[in-house]
């Protein structure tokens, strides 16, 4: 009984399907199904021809399909697409971007077609050149209309990644954090940090957060390095330089606090005993303290350091020449010390922790802060 049922209503259905098929308009059968996807319209686009579409773009959004005749309108109409009709083909904006292309290249200038506008668009940013601007100009008088000029009022640069003191670095396998940015008397700047990380010359040092060359590393002292063996009084003694000219890093004259705060280094100078500090590190939270001792020798792991300053404050490995800072007065690098394993609100114990004086390090290089 159950199967007769079933048979039943399949050949009552498919008598009534026949039936309802039989009053549908032929037009309804055959209405296109609305072109929503945009890699089909491109695809439309693409079987139309650059000499018979300018591209497509979305309105209000609805794919618009750019033609130049009524016979390719038709043909977006038919895929259930939205005809319009433009004076310009992507040939013709083709052929114009070209010309704009064989410029030469004009400082501080885009360009690129438009299926919207059926025109090249051009982008003036600041600090193009007046006879740049003048061949641009002189390419679009030679095409009425098809180019249109846009005065955009800023400045064009890369995207470069910044770096700050407090900012973890990597040599080598090896991960420090960058003290302060410096710069020589000609401008170069320069990152400051411990030397201890990868003693040498030559080796390269990356953000660590992103991989981004910093650059090479140029002098050094752990003991006995660039300058000799280390006194504390006119050669420091646990340092590094790092030619901070990487493509894409901007080299800034602050520190990073872990808060994603940042605080601008405007001058330096030789600390105080009791004189409190900040401590900034790439493992550590900001720690604070004091200096305890301004002039201090300490023999650790087999090598003697001299003329250091020591300081109460916590810190972890990796935090090695990380700054040392009163408001924005630089004054130490981390070296290293007691072997804490956790720095935060809740931490206590006697610490003990090394800095190279950086006012030593920059009167040695002839370099300063900025």
């Amino acid at each position: 009984m159950k199967y007769a049922r079933k048979r039943s209503a399949q050949i009552f259905s498919a008598t009534v399907l026949v039936a309802a098929a039989a009053t549908v308009p032929a037009s309804a059968e055959e209405s296109p199904k609305p072109l929503t996807d945009p890699i089909r319209a491109a695809g439309l686009a693409e079987e139309l021809g650059d000499d018979r579409t300018a591209g497509v773009y979305y309105k209000d959004g609805r794919l618009i399909v750019t033609v130049t005749d009524q016979a390719a309108a038709q043909t977006v109409r038919d895929a259930g697409g939205t005809p319009e009709l433009v004076t310009r083909s992507a040939a013709e904006l083709a052929s114009i971007h070209q010309e704009l292309d064989q410029l030469g290249g004009v400082p501080n200038t885009a360009w690129g077609a438009e299926a919207r506008t059926n025109q090249v668009s051009v982008e003036v940013f600041d600090g193009v050149p007046a006879a740049g601007r003048a061949r641009i100009e002189k390419v679009a008088a030679a095409h009425p209309g098809a180019i249109r000029i846009n005065r955009i009022d800023s400045k064009l640069t890369f995207k470069a990644t910044d770096l700050r003191g407090g900012n973890g670095i990597d040599s080598d396998g090896w991960q420090c954090s960058a003290g302060f940015n410096v710069k020589n008397s000609a401008g170069a700047i320069y990152t400051l940090t411990a030397g201890h990380c990868v003693p040498g010359t030559g080796n390269i040092w990356y953000i660590s957060h992103n991989g981004t060359r910093i650059g090479a590393q140029t002098a050094w002292n752990f003991g006995t390095g660039t300058t000799g063996f280390c006194d504390g009084a006119t050669r420091g003694c646990d340092w590094a330089t790092i030619r901070a000219n990487g493509p894409d890093i901007n080299p800034l004259g602050t520190v990073r606090y872990w808060g994603g705060t940042y605080k601008q280094i405007d001058n330096s100078r030789f600390a105080a005993e009791q004189e409190s500090i900040d401590r900034i590190g790439v493992n550590s939270q900001d720690t604070t303290g004091n200096i305890t001792k301004t002039h201090a020798t300490v023999n650790m792991e087999g090598v003697e350091l001299e003329g250091m300053y020591e300081a109460n404050v916590c810190a972890l490995g990796g935090d090695s020449g990380g700054p040392a800072l009163n408001g924005t007065t630089a004054l130490g690098l981390l070296s290293g010390g007691t072997g804490e394993t956790v720095c935060n609100s809740d931490s206590s114990g006697t610490y003990r922790n090394y800095f190279t004086r950086v006012q030593t390090v920059l009167n040695e290089r002839g370099l300063h802060v900025y």
